[in-house]
């Protein structure tokens, strides 16, 4: 399952992302540094507007999507490379993780204390970035001291390394990102093994008040964050964290009638769960039946076979087929037997790669 870490300054609304994410409130929102100590864990439903109306089609009542597991890390603090504040905690969650979400804070309230005394997105994003690049740093310290001993022994892995390292190297001691560096296929295949924090896929989450929310780029801070975002090749989206986690207390229209009135089209949560899926390049297909409808994960250019895999071992290993059929086309049919009398289903081999939105049915024989 992908995990994502929601991480930032103390203070910039971590928890209550958090709580608004997963429904619930497991997670103290307090005003005080620290107030998260171990990591909450919530898994959460990827938002998928495809799978009541499939299961309307197919006469069930059992629906199950894919999921994201979210976590809320503790808030980190300058010297945390170094184990200030919570430092070491914080970088050991982090390496647990496959995609950050950083909050950054671009809401005043003077009832909320701010750990630097005042609001600078740019500055907190820096001092994050400083923080994990520094860790990198001693991780590429490390790798180096090792490879350099192994290439003496004509070691071509280390090599490459090596190579790598020299192009990375540099970046982080200028407390940047590692992801900012330009890597080749091979390049960053070697790099990904030295699991660098600063190489893990990013979403800046520019946390706002209410007011902002309906014309956020009039707000210097979010240009800021989107700034720097687009500068990173990362993604950033705008969010009142506040206001997310009290929709939670309401029902689903009366929810996204209430955006509506603040100028917004979606709930900013269900953006966020959507982008942190897909950005590690994951899909969905889907399987229907009197049973269930359910979503299932795969990476995106998955194979058929691979796919089936998702469901179960047994499916890949004998795999003879797949009956796929386009979801809009299903949908548009009416029903899976009339959508075999028009030839929009079709069948392919286990080389067939998965598409977005594919419902598929695995012939197989064990």
């Amino acid at each position: 399952m992908l995990r994502a870490g929601i991480v930032g300054l103390p203070n910039v609304g971590k928890s209550t992302l958090f709580n608004a994410l997963t429904a619930q409130t497991a997670a103290l929102a307090a005003n005080y540094p620290f107030a998260t100590i171990e990591p909450n864990v919530g898994v959460v439903p990827v938002p998928d507007e495809r799978l009541e109306p499939l299961a309307k089609l197919v006469k069930t009542s059992v629906i199950v999507p894919a999921t994201v597991e979210f976590l809320d890390i503790a808030g980190l603090v300058r010297g945390a490379s170094k184990g200030e504040g919570l430092g070491n905690q914080f970088l050991a969650n982090i390496r647990e993780t496959d995609t950050v979400v950083q909050v950054v804070r671009c809401f005043a309230d003077e009832g909320v204390i701010h750990v630097e005394g005042s609001i600078d997105p740019q500055r907190d994003i820096e001092t994050i970035q400083i923080e994990l690049a520094l860790a990198d740093l001693a991780t590429a310290e490390r790798r180096r001291d090792k490879a350099q001993k192994n290439v003496k022994g004509g070691d071509k892995t280390a090599s490459a390394e090596l190579a790598v390292l020299d192009k990375i190297q540099p970046v982080l001691e200028q407390g940047k990102s590692a992801r900012t560096v330009s890597l080749t296929d091979e390049e960053g295949a070697v790099a990904r093994t030295f699991f660098f924090l600063t190489m893990k896929p990013t979403i800046y989450a520019a946390n706002v008040d209410e007011a902002t929310l309906a014309n956020p780029e009039e707000h210097t801070g979010v240009r800021t964050v989107r700034e720097i975002a687009e500068a990173e090749g990362a993604e950033c989206l705008v969010i009142c964290a506040q206001l997310e986690a009290e929709l939670v207390a309401l029902p689903a229209e009366e929810s996204r009638d209430y955006l509506k009135t603040v100028g917004v089209a979606t709930s900013g949560v269900d953006r966020l769960i959507k982008n942190a899926y897909h950005l590690l390049g994951l899909m969905s297909f889907l399987t229907a039946g009197e049973k269930e409808v359910r979503a299932w994960t795969i990476p995106q250019n998955t194979r058929a076979q691979q796919a089936a895999g998702a469901i179960h071992s047994d499916i890949e290993r004998g795999f003879i087929r797949a009956e796929v059929v386009d979801y809009a086309d299903l949908m548009r049919a009416g029903s899976n037997v009339a959508a075999r009398e028009k030839g929009l289903t079709r069948l392919e081999g286990k080389d067939y790669l998965m598409q977005e939105g594919d419902v598929v049915l695995f012939r197989f024989n064990v």
